[in-house]
């Protein structure tokens, strides 16, 4: 079967001036192995031939990394779409620049509760410069939307961050929930969290917001609006099952390939970008075989019985596999919720 890449998320570099509670790659320190940036050059020229249309930069910190925007300008110059998610703490007027210039898409920051909520979990003073920076992109005409990674603690100030928000210029807000991986499962967050809730929120107030709200794939699923959830305002676009290796894929600062770079452990790995080319491990048959070779027989637990599992699949595969190590099964899906 021919599978289409259409989107890549790739950290290139582990490099961060955060060491956040919950980061899922333990970011701080560069990775020594880290792609050159003729390497990267080349991922980008890869990602070209075959056909990706966008890509998000990830670290770590993106800008931690001094040759980001020459890698910017490379994607962007073959016609790939590139988005950037940071922490939104190391935004200046020269560096607002360097992105017109590269002729950026979209920059999403992340902001995860009110400012005590939020400082207590990324870095004290962090909360003000995520603010300054969307105003400061808003002002230079760039889209800017707002990621929250949900846990027990501020999964409860939604309304006090949305009240916040409204008061700024974003196009969208994503919710998305922890998973226990990296420093969430070494720090002692508690990720749980009622999804429920979180849905019944977005529904609530998603049709009077001034942005696009929604939630990210590893929250739900199929509820009775589960097409308005992950979609734009004016879109029905409900959940059709993890797209790891599907149709996206994940890249590593090293060159690691894996169907989805939140799927954080070497289990994931399909090969190294200096030992094979991105082209032969997507058309790998043997690869990311956990979702291309998925059939409804592989789901356990509930989602085994569940009416609407084949259309998702039981669900993200990392959320799961960090949760409980079941790839086929929900640990907290929100048709189980009483």
């Amino acid at each position: 079967m021919h599978y289409t890449l259409r989107s890549c998320v790739w950290e290139i570099t582990l490099a961060c001036c955060f060491h956040c509670k919950y980061c899922g790659s333990s970011g701080g320190c560069a990775r020594e192995d880290e792609l050159t940036t003729e390497e990267c050059l080349s991922v980008a020229e890869q990602l070209k031939d075959l056909h990706c249309r966008r890509v998000s930069l990830i670290g770590g910190e993106v800008f931690m990394r001094p040759d980001w925007d020459t890698i910017v300008k490379k994607l962007t110059s073959l016609g790939i779409k590139v988005n950037i998610i940071t922490n939104g703490f190391l935004f200046t007027d020269p560096l607002i620049r360097k992105l017109k210039d590269a002729q950026i898409e979209s920059v999403s920051v992340s902001l995860d509760g009110p400012k005590e909520v939020h400082d207590k979990y990324r870095q004290e003073g962090s909360f003000d410069r995520a603010l300054k920076a969307l105003r400061a992109l808003s002002d230079a005409k760039i889209p800017v939307s707002v990621i929250s990674t949900l846990n027990r603690e501020n999964a409860e100030t939604l309304d006090e961050l949305y009240s916040i928000l409204c008061d700024h210029p974003i196009y969208a807000w994503q919710l998305q929930a922890c998973s226990p991986m990296g420093n969430a499962a070494n720090g002692g967050v508690d990720y749980r969290f009622s999804f429920k809730k979180v849905i019944d929120f977005v529904e609530s107030h998603r049709r009077t917001a001034p942005f696009a709200l929604g939630i990210a794939d590893n929250i739900g699923y199929y509820t009775e609006t589960e097409g308005s959830l992950r979609g734009i305002q004016s879109h029905y676009v409900p959940y059709t099952g993890c797209r790891a290796g599907l149709t996206t894929l994940g890249i590593d600062s090293s060159g690691n390939v894996r169907g989805c770079e939140s799927m954080y452990d070497e289990r994931f790995n399909e090969g190294n970008l200096r030992e094979r080319s991105l082209k032969d491990i997507w058309e790998d048959p043997d690869a990311f075989a956990y979702n291309r070779k998925f059939t409804k027989d592989s789901l356990t637990g509930a989602c085994a019985s569940c009416k609407e599992a084949w259309h998702c699949a039981g669900g993200c595969r990392s959320y799961n596999y960090f949760v409980h190590g079941k790839l086929y099964e929900n640990p907290a899906c929100a048709r189980n919720e009483a």
